[in-house]
């Protein structure tokens, strides 16, 4: 498949993922503000892979994490019925501390500023 309409998939599967999350209602999900740091899409569509991050810490991620991989089987479900694609991909969720390390880092750069 060429690279454009793989990114245009991609793209769009974060859309929907981004609103499927705010329909959840796993206190897992719900407790803190998970976001989709990346997406990542197979040639042939078969597995998506989606890092997510939360500001609280990797703890809550990976309770966030659990709460979408029990939830996998609904996302999918809302996933196909509003993209029209002949096979959803299988959805993978990694947790990743990618909001604490930006958090961390611009502290740093105030200091560092303040000195």
């Amino acid at each position: 498949m060429s690279g454009h309409k793989i990114e245009r998939i991609t793209e769009d599967i974060k859309r929907e993922l981004t609103a499927i999350f705010r329909e959840l209602k796993d206190p897992r999900v719900t407790s803190t503000l998970v976001s989709i740091v990346r997406v990542e899409v197979t040639n042939d569509l078969s597995y998506c892979k989606i890092y997510v991050s939360t500001i609280d810490g990797i703890e809550k991620t990976n309770k966030a994490v659990l709460g979408l991989k029990s939830a996998n089987g609904y996302i999918k479900h809302e996933l196909g019925s509003r993209l029209k694609l002949r096979h959803i991909p299988e959805l993978i969720f990694v947790a990743t501390d990618f909001i604490e390390y930006g958090l961390d880092l611009s502290k740093k750069i105030d200091d560092l500023k303040g000195r």
